[in-house]
């Protein structure tokens, strides 16, 4: 079983950037691939990007492609979401988790071990 723990969201102003944290303890992710997910106030969890365990290979959703990008560092035993040009709809709980697969997978329920999130909000 592994522990996930998300760091780094906070408040940021619209156009602003972020960089999300995923740190893993209890064994090592390196054999994972990885994703990041959001929720939003109301509405359901979504896929926000994803990585294969190498880190050769990323998927992300459309609403924030070419403004995210997903990286990991399996040395560190961590996954990193950087984010730029944040938007108010960019607000919600971010989550990282950890699948059984080796390629990178946008199918929520293909994720087996689940962080506890970090707070992200964007204000205009």
């Amino acid at each position: 079983q592994v522990q996930l723990v998300e760091s780094g969201g906070g408040l940021v102003q619209a156009g602003g950037s972020l960089r999300l944290s995923c740190a893993a303890s209890g064994r090592s992710i390196s054999s994972n691939a990885m994703g990041w997910f959001r929720q939003a106030p109301g509405k359901e969890r979504e896929v926000v990007a994803a990585i294969s365990r190498s880190g050769s290979s990323t998927n992300y959703a459309d609403s924030v492609k070419g403004r995210f990008t997903i990286s990991r560092d399996n040395a560190k035993n961590t996954v990193y979401l950087q984010m730029i040009s944040l938007k108010p709809e960019d607000t919600a709980v971010y989550y990282c988790a950890a699948t059984p697969r080796l390629l990178s997978t946008m199918i929520m329920g293909e994720y087996i071990d689940w962080g506890q999130g970090t707070q992200v909000t964007v204000s205009s």
